[in-house]
């Protein structure tokens, strides 16, 4: 045990996940609940149980809160969350009261990306894009060492970057975005649109499915592609083309040294990784006169944001 220990807390939309970690990143005790549906009441007090059940035997200093959502400068206050009832939440507040010590609040894609920085893949670069695919797009972004939080605490929603001109109708509104063609709800849709075009070719991925379309879903094609499936590596393909064309326009911004990709569909690998290299070298500006940026598989995997949201507590 290395240092002052903090509480990591990850609030997700079927569980919320807890962690005691230490200076080192190391998990000393880690607890998890079933996520109360979308009352913020309620989740606050789950929490607040939570983090009572890890820090009755570890003397915990602060707590670090990941949430989805945009969360104000401040650090505590959630402006807006899509999927639970949050809207100038003073979520930080209300837990440090409900827990008796100091709560920081952050978004979950920033508090994965700052937990593979401090202690995964990102681990030897100061300027890291991470690239979170999961049912959405999500992420973070760390530069110069930092984590880049903007002027009003919500920069980084990667996911929400235009990438077709008039194209899906996005859940934040607008159309285009990149979570709409580079998510796991992106490939689960467009796979099943595939194999009711051409359900021939889509013949072994059906039969694993038992001949359901609706039976497809996003482990199912991992798995048909893992197994030499040519329509599922073509779908997983077309997936980490869409994404590999989001990271090159972001790294025309951001020029990171490093693009970790994490999140439940970062676990098909090469399959998706090797397509997401391939648009991104294609469709950086001024490639081949300038540095690229090494992509990686995120390291922590689950962890990554109870160990962020740890760390940040501390300062």
């Amino acid at each position: 045990m290395s240092g002052t220990l903090t509480c990591g807390i990850d609030i997700g939309g079927t569980k919320i996940a807890g962690a005691v970690v230490d200076e080192d990143g190391t998990v000393l005790a880690e607890a998890r609940v079933v996520s109360p549906a979308t009352d913020p009441a309620a989740i606050e007090a789950a929490v607040a149980g939570l983090v009572a059940k890890l820090v009755a035997e570890h003397p915990v200093t602060a707590v670090g809160v990941g949430a989805a959502g945009y969360i104000a400068s401040d650090r505590s206050t959630v402006l807006f969350a899509p999927n639970i009832a949050w809207r100038n939440e003073p979520l930080g507040a209300d837990l440090s009261r409900l827990i008796g010590l100091p709560v920081v609040v952050e978004n979950d894609g920033n508090v994965a990306a700052w937990g593979e920085f401090r202690y995964g893949a990102g681990r030897d670069h100061d300027d890291q894009l991470m690239v979170t695919v999961g049912t959405g797009v999500g992420g973070g972004v760390i530069a110069d060492g930092r984590l880049l939080r903007g002027a009003h605490g919500v920069a980084g929603e990667i996911g929400h970057l235009r990438l077709v001109p008039d194209g899906r109708l996005c859940g934040c509104g607008n159309h285009g975005c990149l979570e709409q063609y580079g998510s796991g709800s992106a490939l689960v849709r467009d796979t099943r649109e595939a194999v009711l075009a051409d359900p021939a070719a889509a013949s072994g991925l059906l039969a694993r499915a038992g001949g359901d379309v609706e039976a497809i879903n996003g482990p199912l094609i991992t798995a048909a592609a893992q197994a030499g499936d040519a329509f599922a590596v073509g779908r997983l393909a077309v997936l980490g083309d869409a994404l590999g064309q989001g990271i090159a326009s972001l790294a025309a911004v951001l020029d990171p040294g490093v693009v970790v990709i994490g999140g439940g569909v970062s676990e098909a690998h090469d399959l998706l990784l090797d397509p997401i290299r391939a648009a991104f070298e294609r469709e950086l500006t001024g490639r081949g006169f300038r540095p690229e940026a090494e992509i990686r598989l995120a390291a922590m995997g689950n962890r990554a944001g109870v160990v962020g949201a740890a760390d940040l507590a501390r300062g």
